[in-house]
């Protein structure tokens, strides 16, 4: 009993029984105009539907008062597109009225009739109600007067529900419009992915710098030594605090470009923090680096430093050849290594796992592993257009 008793606790009952009743506004002036053409309304509604501004409100309506305290992604607020649109508006207006007329004649009838079944029981004279008119007074019709009631809760808890499923049907989103908010939260998830990359790329190599140059110092056992390691902890880490500032912000602010980002042209930071790490890189650039796209030349600062990290990471203080050329349409990147006898080869890292899809983004094409002579090679070709 409780359970079906509910909807009258709600307040969407009484907001979607409001929702009903404003088109009744319009009928009822009408009314005082010319009560013998109440048809005229629902006419008018025909031509106005067509006008793309009125999906947008009927949108915002809907999701005020058939869906309160939430907004309701099934309710599209955008104006009508196309004709589509404009006849889906229209049908929603004419079954807006109706559902409207429905739920005013219920609220106003059904109460009278209640009230006429006590009357009746009691011996006084109906006029309203034909069926009551010539009907004898019975104390029984006092048992009849609560139905009216609860046909009247049922109607309209009922309508709202019908008013609100068509709602969705006829004010849902168009094909167009949910291709759209597919496209955002697909960039939304690729955004996500990016920005988990370039952390996993910054503090990554900032960590291995950091702790490759401590266990570095404590074995040289050098106060000059440990100096310049504690001055490339310190520059290491002030760069990836600087990354950190960055993608933050890009978090806290969508709109923000990402032009900041570090590009190839910014590669002697990465190349001299390597360097003071205890590797030897042999680094060499040739082609305009500075006339690289920007995602271009953003990826490729990524892919460098990755594969650097692997380097420190995996191989330790070994010599490192870089080469980056910039020709023929193509960005190619390559860092070969010598792996030790006693260390691992990298295998199938996130860091490796990174550098194939930022290469894969791009449309280019990423060689990780042996190259048949005993070093370990990172290759990665990108298109320039």
């Amino acid at each position: 009993m409780t359970r079906l008793l509910r909807p009258l606790c709600r307040g969407t009952t009484y907001t979607r029984l409001l929702h009903l009743w404003v088109p009744m506004l319009v009928v009822s002036v009408w009314a005082l105009i010319d009560d013998t053409t109440l048809w005229v309304p629902a006419v008018v509604l025909v031509p106005i539907g067509f006008v793309p501004a009125v999906r947008t409100g009927e949108g915002v309506q809907a999701r005020l008062l058939l869906t309160p305290g939430h907004e309701d992604a099934a309710f599209s607020v955008a104006p009508s597109a196309n004709w589509r649109d404009r006849l889906r508006t229209v049908v929603w207006l004419e079954l807006r009225m109706l559902l409207g007329a429905l739920t005013t004649g219920a609220c106003v009838w059904l109460p009278i009739l209640a009230v006429e079944l006590v009357r009746r029981a009691v011996g006084e004279q109906v006029d309203d109600i034909p069926l009551l008119r010539d009907a004898a007074p019975h104390w029984a019709y006092a048992l009849l007067a609560p139905l009216p009631l609860l046909a009247l809760y049922g109607a309209v808890v009922g309508l709202g529900a019908l008013a609100t499923a068509g709602a969705r049907a006829l004010l849902g989103p168009s094909a167009t419009e949910r291709l759209h908010a597919l496209e955002e939260r697909t960039e939304r998830l690729l955004e996500r992915t990016r920005i988990a990359r370039e952390l996993h790329d910054s503090i990554g190599h900032a960590l291995t710098v950091a702790v490759v140059q401590a266990g570095a110092a404590r074995a040289a056992n050098s106060p000059e030594f440990t100096d310049r390691a504690l001055t490339a902890i310190e520059e290491t880490g002030r760069a990836a605090l600087e990354d950190l500032e960055r993608v933050l912000g890009v978090l806290r602010e969508s709109d923000r470009p990402a032009s900041s980002r570090p590009t190839l042209t910014d590669a002697d930071r990465l190349l001299e923090s390597a360097r003071a790490s205890g590797a030897t890189v042999d680094a060499e650039f040739t082609g305009p680096l500075e006339t690289l796209p920007g995602p271009v030349s953003r990826e490729g600062y990524r892919i460098l430093q990755e594969a650097l990290t692997n380097v420190l990471r995996h191989a330790g203080e070994v010599p490192a050849l870089v080469r980056v050329r910039v020709a023929d349409g193509a960005l190619t990147l390559a860092v070969r290594n010598p792996l030790p006898d006693d260390r691992a080869a990298p295998g199938r890292g996130s860091g490796l796992r990174g550098i194939r899809e930022r290469a894969a983004l791009l449309g280019g094409r990423a060689h990780t592993g042996p190259d048949g002579a005993g070093d370990w090679q990172v290759r990665v070709e990108l298109p320039l257009g």
